[in-house]
């Protein structure tokens, strides 16, 4: 009883467990030649009911709880990673490919749900208001950069689908947010709502804006403390800092203005966005280095939490409005990026094969479930049902699904087995 008092050793004793429970998962899924993170999530939602089973009811989830940090900090460092690729020479290359293509695969996923719900509803197929179809299409737009990031270094997949799919999925949180707003803006005026219809319409442009402005901001400071600080290990306390005051943004500026939502996702990735276009190359490369080293205990982390936090029980729930949701969102994602890598002249393999690789759902879609819940809260369980079982499916499924169409785009090599030596 002593021990179970001392909550914080808990955390941490729990903490400690998650790391073991991913680095087991992780080498039992590259046996089985699958990517890394799905085992993560595999050992999170096994690891979620035997924490049920080992502690009471409230202490399992005042523990999720209380790492719940940890996630936040992960999507961080996954955010500044991926801004990092966001080099003003590349795009000057590619041009507006990848904003064409993330355009188009936001918008189609949301159509296709979209459309297939209107005409079930219409057809007496299901009984659901049209804002509630409307809210629940505007959140398929949504992708997780997160397990897509994890498989790119896992296989250090290199080519041109890798490229582009890293700045669409960094793209997509942008695309995601607006369309959401465009969409509540509908809803609303479909519904009984009679909020301030142009305010809804601005809102979204409004916080990305906002996001992107602090992001620069801190950035350009990052910028300047990194070439202060030339040793490794103040580099890196640097990056953690910044990473940090940035994550604790979102939080500090909901409690001052509730209904404004502050991307700290977009943020972190404009911090690196600003130091790969302002650091001189060898900074780049050496912090670029230092952070690969600081972050594998932290993602792994992630994915096992995320885990364990899927609910299986879901899937009974959701009927068949959560197997469209599921179903047609992959549709409009592949069907979205190849219309949108045709309009933009991108090669035969991002036509065919980068769509695949936007699978993934997770912190950003749930997080519009949460808005959900101020604009339609009678549905926001029902909502919220269907995220969360797409979670579950789409971040199992989605990381061994973006691995094979790296390796159909010949961007992965295959991994072939040692061949034993011959005994003479």
């Amino acid at each position: 009883m002593i021990f179970l008092n001392q909550t914080n050793t808990i955390y941490l004793a729990f903490a400690g467990a998650v790391i073991l429970i991913g680095l087991l998962f992780g080498k039992l899924a590259k046996k089985i030649r699958v990517p890394n993170v799905t085992g993560y999530l595999v050992g999170g939602l096994i690891m979620g009911p035997i924490l049920k089973l080992l502690t009471v009811d409230f202490l399992s989830s005042e523990v999720l709880d209380a790492l719940d940090i940890i996630p936040q900090i992960a999507l961080g460092f996954i955010a500044f990673t991926i801004g990092s690729e966001f080099r003003i020479s590349y795009f000057k290359k590619v041009g507006a490919k990848p904003l064409i293509i993330a355009i188009f695969e936001s918008f189609l996923a949301i159509i296709a749900v979209l459309v297939v719900l209107i005409i079930l509803k219409v057809t007496g197929v299901i009984e659901a208001s049209y804002e509630f179809i409307i809210i629940l299409s505007a959140i398929a737009a949504a992708t997780a950069p997160a397990a897509t990031l994890m498989v790119i270094k896992q296989y250090k997949a290199r080519g041109e689908v890798t490229e582009n799919l890293m700045s669409v999925v960094a793209l997509d949180d942008a695309t995601a947010i607006i369309f959401f707003g465009l969409m509540v803006a509908v809803a609303q005026m479909s519904g009984t709502q009679s909020s301030n219809i142009a305010w809804s319409i601005a809102k979204p442009f409004v916080e990305i804006i906002a996001s992107l402005v602090v992001g620069s901001l801190i950035g350009i400071i990052f910028t300047l403390l990194i070439k202060w600080f030339t040793g490794r290990g103040n580099r890196i306390s640097v990056v953690i800092s910044m990473i940090l005051i940035t994550v604790a943004l979102g939080p500090i500026i909901k409690t001052f203005a509730p209904d404004f939502e502050f991307s700290t996702l977009l943020s972190c990735m404009m911090i690196g966005a600003v130091f790969t276009n302002l650091a001189p190359e060898e900074d780049y490369n050496k912090v670029m280095e230092l952070v690969d080293r600081v972050t594998p205990p932290i993602l792994i982390m992630f994915f096992v939490i995320s885990g364990a936090e899927l609910n299986l029980t879901v899937l009974t729930t959701v009927g068949i409005m959560g197997a469209i949701y599921i179903i047609f969102r992959v549709v409009g994602k592949v069907v979205g990026s190849y219309v949108g890598a045709v309009i933009s002249k991108s090669s035969p393999a991002v036509r065919k094969y980068l769509g695949f690789a936007l699978i993934p759902q997770a912190g950003v879609a749930i997080g519009l479930t949460i808005a959900a819940d101020a604009i339609i809260p009678e549905h926001a369980p029902a909502i919220r049902a269907i995220i969360l079982c797409g979670t579950l499916i789409y971040e199992l499924l989605g990381p061994f699904i973006t691995k094979y169409a790296l390796i159909k785009a010949g961007e992965i090599e295959l991994e072939l087995p040692k061949k034993k030596e011959l005994v003479k």
